[in-house]
């Protein structure tokens, strides 16, 4: 890892800039971890809009390792949800020695520093990986707010792999509203609850029912098992970590329907993954 001192990190870039504030925010973090340390250092130096930097792949060793060595679960389970929602944002593309983007930083702190920064971010998500067991442990086990669940699930699918699952989850994180796009018309499609009072029965609309009511509902056919491995492992471990809400969905999100506007039988599944490839 960078050591502190090291002129590498006026080189690196932010969303905002320079990087050379991250490690007086980094060393704060490893004294003792800081809510607001921490959320500062993610959303002003980090991460924006599904967007990470090279500042950010310098960061993750130093956050994988206390959330490695901390003795305080509520520590690793926001560091195993910040990385992550970093992880998740990585171009999956992206290919050793080092991102093709980063030309510039290998011009001015050279190509050598570009593959070691590239290589511990590597080893560093596998090392935050091995801590899933841990966190799903605690989550399923402790009081734990729904949002954080949901962003635990995302955090999980991106360690994983299963980036365009990650990115879908993290769009729709509140878990209220989906938006499919019909393959045959390309129209979207709106997957919504049902409005009888049924949270767990999704319908589909043609067109966003908050803001068009009265429209017809469409009916969507839930599966009564999952064909797709993915999907079953999601579903698995959505169970395991008392996600209720993704749950009670997912057997209608791999289900089928009818386009609202075409009228073609769809799978849903596909239909709302496929704006999210990578």
């Amino acid at each position: 890892m960078l050591e502190w001192d090291s002129d590498v990190w006026g080189k690196l870039t932010g969303p905002y800039g320079s990087a050379e504030n991250v490690p007086d925010l980094l060393q704060q973090l490893m004294k003792q971890f800081s809510q607001e340390v921490h959320d500062e250092l993610f959303q002003e130096h980090l991460f924006h809009q599904n967007t990470i930097y090279t500042a950010t792949y310098a960061a993750v060793p130093f956050l994988a390792q206390i959330a490695c060595s901390t003795s305080n679960a509520e520590v690793r389970k926001e560091l195993f949800i910040t990385c992550g929602i970093i992880e998740a944002s990585r171009d999956e593309q992206d290919k050793a020695p080092f991102p093709e983007s980063w030309a510039k930083l290998a011009e001015d702190a050279d190509s050598s520093v570009c593959a070691e920064l590239y290589r511990e971010y590597i080893e560093a998500i596998g090392k935050l990986t091995a801590l899933t067991k841990e966190v799903f442990a605690y989550a399923a086990h402790h009081s734990i707010d729904e949002t954080d669940k949901r962003y635990i699930l995302i955090a999980d699918a991106a360690y994983r792999g299963s980036y365009i699952i990650a990115n879908m989850l993290m769009t729709f994180n509140i878990g209220d509203e989906y938006v499919a796009v019909c393959p045959a018309c390309e129209k979207d499609v709106f997957i919504w609850p049902s409005e009888d009072n049924h949270a767990e029965i999704l319908q589909a609309y043609e067109h966003d029912p908050v803001s068009h009511t009265g429209q017809e509902a469409h009916a969507i056919v839930p599966v009564t098992s999952f064909a797709d491995e993915e999907i079953r492992t999601l579903a698995e471990q959505a169970e395991a970590i008392g996600e209720q809400i993704l749950a009670r969905h997912l057997p209608y999100l791999a289900g089928e329907t009818l386009c609202p506007s075409c009228r073609e039988r769809i799978s849903v599944w596909p239909s709302l993954l496929s704006t999210f490839t990578m």
